[in-house]
């Protein structure tokens, strides 16, 4: 995969966190993620590449826009897979909280795992954790684990966690443990992130979330060096005849992060609000700035880049 291409599909997360923060804090999910999803889609036209969404915005039937298995780029350069997320984070983009993103994670052919629309148990952990964690065991047991390859305490750790009702159990069980917890609304991929970030004070992420999000997430541990395992939870009928038509019925299966991406992979995301590891979008009379993170696997080059867009010279944002 040509290395160019990161800096053209950070342009598409860029121009989506743009046409999405217009609406921060408007209270309205809607609104802001259909402004996320009508950028990437324009910008994705773009690109000098053949791409198919495997993760995107639903089934055909469920999504006009980026949806699973469409057909993006101008389809002049190389094939690959895309999983996006415009708006990572709809409810904390309406209500103006931290850690909104838009992201997109790239694979070459054959590199992503398609996930069927369901959730996922999910572990993540940082470089350090490497082929230590196994989310067959408790919380209690992977702690423990974590704290023997940090040198540390059980209680020096930090766990984040969706606060759903879900994790009730799981909540009091780490509490018990010892280790001390981030509560977060929305967002995991960014939380997972954020594990394998020395800087952002959380060492695992726990919990059950959606299974697209995993994929994603795992692609962006794939360029850090991060551990990641999923086992996908279904919560009817439907979704296990559909998984099942994928050839991905197994309820036990554990995921590695090899399963869910692999080989040569890109990871773009640009904050829309203020968060751990990105700036959101900051306006100005004569435009707007950004923060990106741009990785590739192959090299394990992470960047950061800080653009200004000026609005008189860029009509279409």
């Amino acid at each position: 995969m040509n290395r160019n291409l990161a800096m053209e599909f950070v342009r598409v997360t860029e121009m989506a966190a743009i046409a999405s923060a217009r609406l921060m804090g408007r209270g309205d999910e809607k609104a802001a993620d259909q402004a996320a999803v009508d950028a990437m889609r324009s910008m994705l036209d773009s690109v000098d590449c053949d791409a198919t969404v495997v993760i995107g915005e639903g089934e055909r039937d469920e999504a006009p826009m980026l949806y699973i298995g469409e057909k993006v780029g101008t389809k002049q350069g190389p094939k690959l897979e895309i999983a996006l997320d415009p708006l990572e984070g709809t409810t904390i983009c309406a209500i103006g909280g931290p850690n909104a993103i838009s992201v997109m994670a790239i694979a070459e052919s054959g590199g992503m795992l398609h996930a069927p629309d369901t959730y996922m148990l999910k572990i993540a952990a940082g470089r350090d954790c490497k082929g230590i964690l196994d989310i067959r065991l408790s919380a209690t047991e992977n702690l423990k684990r974590i704290a023997d390859v940090k040198k540390a305490r059980v209680a020096d750790l930090t766990a984040v966690i969706l606060d759903r009702p879900r994790h009730k159990d799981l909540i009091e069980e780490v509490r018990a443990a010892g280790a001390r917890i981030h509560l977060i609304g929305d967002g995991d991929v960014s939380a997972a992130i954020a594990t394998a970030n020395p800087d952002s004070g959380i060492d695992v992420l726990f919990g059950i979330g959606g299974a697209p999000e995993g994929v994603i997430a795992a692609a962006a541990l794939q360029c850090l060096g991060g551990e990641f395992q999923g086992i996908l939870q279904f919560r009817n009928e439907r979704e296990i005849e559909r998984a099942r038509a994928m050839g991905m019925a197994d309820s036990k299966k554990v995921y590695q992060i090899d399963d869910l991406a692999r080989g040569n992979l890109m990871f773009c995301a640009t904050g829309v609000t203020d968060g751990n590891f990105l700036d959101g979008v900051r306006f100005k009379s004569w435009g707007a700035t950004t923060h990106s993170l741009v990785m590739r696997s192959e090299s394990g080059t992470i960047r950061h880049i800080r653009a200004e867009h000026h609005f008189d010279k860029k009509p279409r944002y």
